[in-house]
């Protein structure tokens, strides 16, 4: 069901923005804005988005760390299922962060 959600909000995106495409990253279906990766679903059924180094953590957003001997990936972060609710907010933030970085 998850992956299901994250796949709708993908299809939005792309038929909304003709710069945004499907992808992957690290074998996880992406979404990308002109072949860059802004959001994508994690392994662990969480969707991850690229909202920048600083971005202020709330209460259901986590940095996200896929390493076990390393930090956590620089202003990426992770929003588990049960604020999926969110997960469209969150994709269209780093979409619009991605578009203004070029």
């Amino acid at each position: 069901m998850e992956e299901e959600i994250f796949e709708a909000i993908r299809q939005v995106l792309i038929s909304e923005h003709t710069q945004v495409h499907k992808g992957q990253i690290m074998r996880s279906p992406a979404i990308l804005y002109n072949e860059k990766v802004f959001a994508f679903f994690s392994r662990k059924r969480r969707m991850v988005f690229k909202l920048g180094e600083n971005y202020p953590l709330e209460g259901d957003v986590r940095p996200f760390n896929p390493f076990k001997n390393k930090g956590p990936m620089k202003g990426w972060y992770e929003v588990d299922f049960s604020h999926l609710d969110r997960w469209q907010r969150f994709a269209e933030k780093a979409l619009n962060r991605m578009s203004q970085d070029g």
